[in-house]
């Protein structure tokens, strides 16, 4: 996930206009990190689960 992506989906919440602008980053790259762990599990399942 880029975090142009991130910060279009994190712009959706009230809480993130509350933050800092330092915050905000800290939370965009947390979340980004987390879509991004997430996503190669998902990855990693899905090829393990294809016939070869």
């Amino acid at each position: 996930m880029t975090l142009q992506q991130a910060i279009r989906i994190l712009m959706l919440s009230p809480c993130y206009w509350r933050l800092q602008p330092r915050a905000r980053m800290a939370l965009v790259r947390e979340y980004c990190a987390s879509y991004d762990a997430i996503a190669r599990k998902f990855a990693g399942r899905s090829k393990k689960e294809q016939p070869s």
